[in-house]
């Protein structure tokens, strides 16, 4: 049982800079392509670093007027870019995202290469599930598949993308598996715990 990864939830058509682009023309991309962000890359298409919206903001209002055309991408993106590969799962990324601040995350290859961009809605997409669509996965994933425990034994509710497993497994240290294995399905906004168990394993 796997999350969804940043492969497939990323878009692969990523607007992009080069260190030498000037600054009109980092807003005319901006602009042109509704985003609020882009990565800086090398000419081997690596990631230098990163251009938001808040950086020519912060550009124009140190100079007091627009920069020039010797203003350029490498003197107003943030570096070192936080960058995500595409096998890593959606939650890790999201984590990610959430630690440093940002709305934009580059996905590069395992050269370092930009292949795609993961933006916050990209990410959010996987919590639009039903909750119809969790409680299936968790009961056929976790319950029967890891368990291997019939529906009868363990009944999975969820309401508003937070899971609650309730009725009995055989082992003690099964409780803290299900739990585990229900927070990483995709969508799943939280866990209640109403098992109990035959045998105490710990």
């Amino acid at each position: 049982m796997t999350s969804q990864t940043v492969g497939e939830v990323m878009t692969s058509e990523v607007v992009h800079a080069d260190r030498s682009t000037p600054f009109k023309e980092v807003v005319r991309l901006l602009d042109d392509h509704r985003i609020s962000g882009l990565p800086v890359v090398d000419h081997d298409d690596k990631v230098l670093g990163v251009i938001s919206g808040t950086d020519l903001v912060r550009e124009a209002a140190r100079t007091g007027r627009a920069p020039g055309s010797a203003v350029t991408a490498q003197d107003l993106m943030s570096t070192p870019a936080i960058t995500v590969h595409p096998e890593q799962p959606v939650p890790d990324a999201a984590r990610v995202m959430e630690r440093h601040g940002i709305e934009r995350l580059p996905v590069v290859d395992e050269e370092d290469r930009l292949i795609g961009i993961a933006t916050r809605r990209d990410l959010l997409r996987v919590f639009l599930r039903t909750d119809d669509d969790i409680r299936r996965q968790v009961t056929d994933d976790v319950v029967a598949g890891e368990l291997g425990l019939a529906s009868e034994e363990v009944v999975v509710s969820v309401r508003d993308g937070v899971v609650t497993l309730d009725g009995r497994v055989e082992l003690r240290s099964d409780i803290a598996l299900a739990l585990h294995l229900s927070w990483r399905v995709d969508g799943v906004i939280g866990v209640v715990n109403d098992l109990s168990y035959r045998v105490d394993d710990c």
